[in-house]
């Protein structure tokens, strides 16, 4: 019978969407089980075969665990705020939610054609203001909150305050930006203004003077994630290194949660490593040094405060405050303009370049505080504000990075650590030694001499020890007009947070897109925006008096916004009253199994645990996790085609023969091959593009053979396929089973839409299981014993794969099941009705078809998945091998059954052993149970 897959698929999605099959219940009495993908940004370029691997794979798991009776959540939407829609409209004009409204119907369009089980009922978009009303709201309690060290979880603003009152700061345990000491007298002696200012100290979202990666060409500040190289991800331009007032979110105070959270996930170990560096615990000790001939001090956090003895100078990161106060005249431009080259170099830049050298001496000396000695202070990229104190003691004969920083400056190495090595030459790093060098802590061990100077550090009174994290805040700002407005007024200069009631804030329209003469963001172009205290409203923006009307803030939310929070709003996602009604959340908790890209670890998975952490100590949720199992898919790669362009000329010659010309390789588009091949059709080529208008050709053998390469697959390399291509030619149940055939979920995988036609050949197999030529014919008739162990040597092996996301072997699995079946040419009812409930995670389409046609009225997504019988695996008759002196002479086919001496009476009377055996007795018989029978004759 013809395998239709067009009309098959169109049916079922049609079937689908009209029922609403997929859609999810709150109200049920079936155990949850939540299952989500990382959501797509919707860009222009729509999906390639790529995009949907993990989407498949985690639509596998929720179709089975459907089967399994569980009450499946497996929603989908979009993180549709984005940097590209931005960037269109600046060039064209378009408004960004028209692109984005264009783009999302693309996809969604593209991803039913797959035949994803999402309940759509529950999409959500960051940007639609009644799911960004949301975001304003938490970033509003979080403005409200402090981080209570005492009890280790974020507090209401209020109980700060009522401290305050009562104690002033005494007894006070806060994560805060200064340590501020003051009276609860002092406290109720200040006016509103600086309570406000003392306040925004303690806050877990604050506005304060930050260094940022500043993008001129673009207008805005970019997250470490979207700079390369010193250059925007996006577009290629300059950044640079820039202090700016900015909004921040206050994640340090959790980062002692978030390292020890990650020992209840089951997420893959290189992703918690990288969180897990990303928060960089260290502890040491907080030690000052006295600068000569100021009063300031140097204050560092030092890992090794044993090896202070060998402290014999200092460094400074650029931007430390210090640096203005204590460089002397004389090295003023030599330090002035150091500090103009590093601000052109992002953090991450900075922290991963460890082979450079550079510094400038700011003319300074701190004093050494055990030895007394001198200290020449000098600034480097090497040491960043962020991370510790923005200051280092350098001791370059036990640190790699200051040992070369030593040799470059020609400053002292001194050795503190007991070693036989030559330190001037090479640092000795290692911890397994003694202290020598180093008065009082001369022989202890590492332990011992740390925790003998923590001591003596803290009877001097110039510090302490402490344990201190790499992570810092994250800045919450963006001088974008696309993202979500922030909640908040300014009056006499300080931030004000809006009125619940008057959210959302809502994006004001703008004439332009960049920001405005004066410098503003973007959203300084609108003409209504202000806010009218007295009648709690937006208003003209040129109505602002800073009476009764006063300025909102301009900077949007920053991508990851809208995407720390989006799994809880699809627990609720059409409530108007909350962000999720906190049944909801204790019903569906933490998402059971989450799939996405390894890129978003540091960014996306750590901001949303932060956010979830957060709302869980403000009491809005139950759950310490938002994501329980966590998967990182792999990528699918293009097979890219290149032609090879002879220099300064047009002429582009065959793959075999360029070896002997001067070229260049240049991408050309996959589809412009014939058909499968690697022959390019020349003239498909010349229509292409105008400047390949009048190409010329030097072929072999009347060809022009293209060379390929496995590459990511990107638009920029010609080398996407388009998913609906291969719906077209080899339906959606192809793609599905071709995407997870090609190899491991997490391992990266080259396409080739040759590999299709294998699967499609299984599928018109399957398909014909039912059929008796034309005639769908199933068998009423009991299967045999050898059609059962098929099914059920199925049924034990795909449960183990699901179970294991193994899914690329249970496609070999259904090949090797339907060939056999084919085979004993089985149609019995009782073998091939659970057969389809078995394959149909992984091809829905043509399983609800042949459900159909086995007279079932309803869909097959919630029947039962097959039960395993293991008896139907037991063997009845086992064939033994028989050898004689190590060869063998003839198989005998015996009751599985049969002890080891009923095997060996039953072989020796045999009448092919009577044979060999000659009347002989064997001298020895060996039987392995269920293997084979070895005789000694």
């Amino acid at each position: 019978m013809f395998y239709d897959h067009q009309q098959i698929e169109k049916k079922w999605q049609k079937y689908w969407e009209e029922n609403q099959t997929y859609k999810t219940s709150n109200n049920t009495d079936k155990p949850k089980f939540y299952v989500l993908d990382m959501f797509p940004y919707p860009s222009g370029a729509g999906l390639h075969v790529g995009h949907p691997l993990g989407y498949i794979a985690s639509d596998i798991y929720a179709r089975y665990k459907r089967h399994q009776g569980f009450n499946v959540l497996h929603p989908v939407g979009y993180d549709s705020f984005g940097l590209p829609a931005e960037q269109y409209a600046i060039q064209t004009g378009q408004h960004p939610a028209v692109t984005t409204e264009q783009n999302i119907n693309r996809y969604e369009e593209q991803l039913r054609k797959i035949g994803f089980s999402f309940d759509w009922s529950r999409e959500v978009r960051t940007s639609d203001a009644s799911y960004y009303k949301w975001t304003q709201w938490i970033f509003i309690q979080l403005y409200h909150s402090w981080y209570n060290k005492n009890t280790d979880k974020a507090e209401s603003i209020d109980f700060l305050i009522q401290h305050f009152e009562e104690k002033g700061t005494e007894g006070l345990n806060a994560n805060q930006n200064d340590e501020l000491n003051f009276t609860a007298e002092e406290w109720k002696m200040a006016s509103d203004l600086d309570k406000e200012d003392i306040l925004l100290n303690y806050r877990l979202a604050y506005r304060a003077e930050t260094t940022v990666n500043w993008c001129p060409a673009l207008g805005t500040v970019l997250a470490n994630d979207e700079v390369k190289d010193g250059k925007s991800e996006r577009g290629g331009f300059p950044v640079f290194q820039k202090k700016m007032m900015q909004w921040s979110m206050r994640i340090s105070a959790y980062s002692e949660r978030l390292l020890q959270g990650l020992n209840t996930l089951d997420w893959p170990q290189p992703l918690k490593d990288s969180q897990e560096y990303w928060i960089g615990k260290s502890q040491g000790a907080q030690v000052q040094f006295q600068v000569e001939g100021h009063d300031e001090i140097v204050e560092v956090f030092t890992t090794r405060p044993d090896t202070i003895f060998g402290a014999t100078f200092m460094v400074l990161a650029p931007e430390n405050p210090l640096v203005e106060t204590i460089t002397t005249d004389a090295q003023k431009v030599e330090v002035d303009t150091y500090i103009e080259e590093t601000s052109k170099k992002t953090e991450r830049d900075r922290m991963s370049d460890v082979k450079n050298v550079s510094g400038a001496f700011t003319g300074s000396y701190a004093i050494n505080p055990f030895s007394n000695e001198k200290m020449p202070i000098y600034i480097s990229d090497y040491v960043l504000m962020g991370y510790g104190t923005g200051a280092v003691m350098a001791v370059p004969a036990h640190d790699e990075r200051d040992h070369r920083f030593a040799k470059k400056f020609n400053l002292e190495i001194k050795k503190v650590v007991e070693t036989e090595e030559d330190i001037q030459e090479k640092s000795f790093d290692s911890k397994d030694s003694v202290c020598v060098n180093s008065d009082f802590l001369n022989g202890l061990n590492y332990n011992d001499a740390k925790s003998k100077i923590i001591s003596e550090i803290e009877t001097k009174g110039i510090g302490h020890g402490t344990t201190n994290y790499r992570q810092r805040d994250a800045i919450f700002s963006r001088q974008r007009y696309w993202g979500e407005p922030v909640p908040i007024y300014y009056k006499d200069g300080m931030p004000y947070t809006l009125p619940a009631s008057a959210l959302p804030l809502q994006l004001p329209e703008v004439e332009k897109y960049l920001p405005t003469e004066d410098g503003d963001p973007p959203l300084g172009n609108a003409k209504e925006f202000a806010w009218d205290e007295a009648n709690q409203k937006v208003v003209a923006t040129n109505l602002v008096n800073d009476k009764t009307i006063f300025p909102l803030e301009l900077s949007t939310m920053p991508g990851w916004a809208g995407s720390s929070w989006y799994f809880l709003r699809y627990m609720d996602p059409q409530n108007d009253g909350e962000f999720c009604a906190k049944d909801l959340s204790d019903y569906w908790g933490q998402v059971d199994l989450y799939i996405g890209g390894s890129e978003h670890a540091t960014g996306h998975l750590l901001y949303s645990r932060f956010w979830n952490m957060f709302l869980k100590d403000r009491g809005y949720i139950n759950h310490d996790e938002p994501f329980q199992k966590l998967i990182n898919q792999g990528m699918i790669l293009g097979m890219s085609a290149f032609v090879y362009r002879i220099d300064g000329t047009n002429q582009y010659v065959s793959k075999n023969l360029a070896k002997d010309y001067q070229t260049q390789q240049i991408h050309v588009d996959v589809s412009l091959l014939k058909g499968t091949s690697d022959e390019l059709d020349t003239e498909a080529f010349k229509a292409w593009r105008p400047d390949y208008a009048n190409a010329e050709f030097i072929l072999e053998d009347g060809k022009y053979i293209t060379d390929r390469e496995v590459e990511k697959m990107s638009k920029s390399k010609y080398n996407v396929v388009n998913p609906d291509d291969i719906c077209e030619e080899y339906g959606a149940d192809g793609l599905r089973l071709y995407e997870m055939f090609l190899g491991p979920l997490e391992q990266s995988k080259p396409w080739n839409t040759q590999g299709l036609s294998g699967v499609y050949g299984f599928l018109k197999k399957f398909w014909n299981l039912y059929f008796n030529e034309d005639t769908f014919e199933v068998s009423e008739e009991e299967p045999t014993k050898a059609e059962y162990k098929v099914l059920h040597t199925l049924i034990k092996k795909v449960v183990y794969d699901i179970e294991n996301f193994s899914f690329n072997t249970s496609v070999s699995s259904f090949m090797i099941a339907v060939n056999e079946l084919q085979k004993i040419k089985c149609n019995k009812r009782n073998i091939l009705e659970p057969l389809a409930v078995i394959i149909s995670p992984y091809a829905p389409h043509i399983c609800e078809e042949l459900w159909n046609l086995l007279g079932h009225d309803t869909s097959i997504e919630f029947e039962q998945f097959p039960v395993l019988n293991e008896d139907y695996l037991v063997e009845d008759e086992i064939q033994y091998p028989v050898s004689v002196n190590g060869k063998m002479k003839f198989k005998i086919s015996l009751s599985a059954q049969l002890s080891a001496k009923e095997v060996e009476d039953l072989v020796i009377s045999n009448e092919k052993m009577q044979q060999i055996l000659e009347g002989k007795t064997p001298k020895k018989i060996i039987v392995v149970p269920h293997r084979i029978v070895n005789i000694v004759i």
